[in-house]
């Protein structure tokens, strides 16, 4: 019993910095920082995801762990979108050029699909928590 009121508060919490990692790509957006902006709306999913993960017991070290789970426990089930699938791989990638390649550099309108994207995303990961009992 304790064991499950620290899941739901733990999934609480990862699906609070996954809003506020939403509000954050928003405000680095909208003052043309688009690397901070990406890095936010990967975290976005990131944090979701791992939320709906950790509400199955599941947890991982590694994001490329992460993103396995994902694939494997909720995009092959048919419980979330390929669509949705293929957005996170997308912007794990971007997020990883953004922060360690060089001279990267996002366009602004494609940051702005990306955050669009990622608040459906988030929304659709979000709802399977309530049918994780």
């Amino acid at each position: 019993m304790n064991e499950e009121k620290n899941l739901r508060e733990v999934t609480r919490y990862w699906i609070e910095k996954a809003e506020d990692s939403l509000s954050a790509a928003e405000d680095e957006l909208k003052a043309g920082r688009l690397s901070f902006s990406v890095n936010r709306i990967y975290y976005a999913c990131f944090y979701t995801v791992s939320a709906v993960l950790l509400r199955r017991k599941l947890r991982f070290s590694k994001h490329s762990g992460v993103r396995s789970a994902f694939h494997q426990h909720l995009v092959k089930s048919g419980q979330v979108s390929h669509k949705h699938g293929q957005l996170y791989d997308e912007l794990f990638e971007a997020r990883q050029r953004g922060d360690y390649i060089e001279l990267v550099r996002f366009e602004k309108q494609q940051v702005e699909d990306w955050l669009k994207q990622a608040r459906s995303f988030v929304e659709a990961v979000k709802s399977l928590i309530n049918t994780d009992k």
